[in-house]
């Protein structure tokens, strides 16, 4: 059963690397912590590589947008370009990723998602990688790609760490809780009706991994952190 599968989870909030970069990591089941978490896109590599060299596979998630969706081509078409994907709204209010906020996340993690892929890769050439779930799953796949979305009420409350390793650390944490519930398969956003450009694929094509190029139109997995229990 998926809940007691052995994994890593990494999950990565992208930032500046000099100030707000953050990443935290969980070792599935039971949840024990991958160290401290780190502040560099270097320490959230290693520990990726680290567990992939021990035969370990791993879930990599980025707090930034990881697909856009594209208006179907034809009459009028164009004039939905850029409204938000389904399932962005939040606190009631709606928070499209071509917005200010998501805009400039999705440009940050994208060049750190690029560099951070290309780096697992350069330490193992033959990696294979998706961003379906029930590919990593079923052992077809060692890396797994998905959006963290940590915002609203679902933002934790730092306690002695920075926002941003609180932010990292509550994303892992949302996704051991998919592991265990079995619901990866559920995406808390999806681009409906219009189509989804993968970003996430089309990173891990230019880094060289192995991936199927009909993911480049695939939906990403987004898991979104819950309000935290006061």
């Amino acid at each position: 059963m998926s809940s007691l599968m052995k994994a890593r989870v990494v999950a990565v909030d992208v930032g500046s690397v000099r100030s707000s970069f953050a990443w935290a990591g969980l070792d599935l089941p039971g949840r024990r912590p991958v160290g401290e978490g780190g502040r560099n896109p270097e320490g959230s590599a290693v520990a990726v590589l680290d567990a992939l060299g021990s035969g370990v596979p791993v879930a990599l998630g980025f707090e930034a947008p990881l697909m856009v969706p594209v208006s179907p081509v034809g009459l009028d078409g164009w004039m939905t370009l850029g409204r938000a994907r389904q399932g962005e709204t939040v606190d009631g209010h709606s928070r499209p990723w071509s917005a200010g906020a998501g805009s400039g996340a999705l440009a940050t993690g994208l060049v750190q998602m690029a560099w951070l892929l290309e780096r697992i890769g350069s330490g193992i050439p033959t990696l294979r990688c998706t961003t379906r779930p029930e590919l990593w799953l079923a052992g077809d796949a060692d890396l797994f790609v998905w959006e963290a979305f940590v915002s609203g009420t679902g933002k934790p409350v730092p306690a002695g760490i920075t926002q941003h390793a609180a932010d990292a650390a509550a994303a892992a944490d949302t996704f051991a809780d998919r592991l265990e519930q079995d619901s990866l398969g559920a995406s808390d956003v999806v681009c409906t009706p219009a189509s989804s450009f993968n970003l996430a694929a089309a990173a891990a094509a230019y880094a060289g991994l192995a991936i199927a190029s009909n993911e480049l139109r695939d939906q990403v997995q987004v898991y979104r952190t819950r309000p935290a229990l006061l």
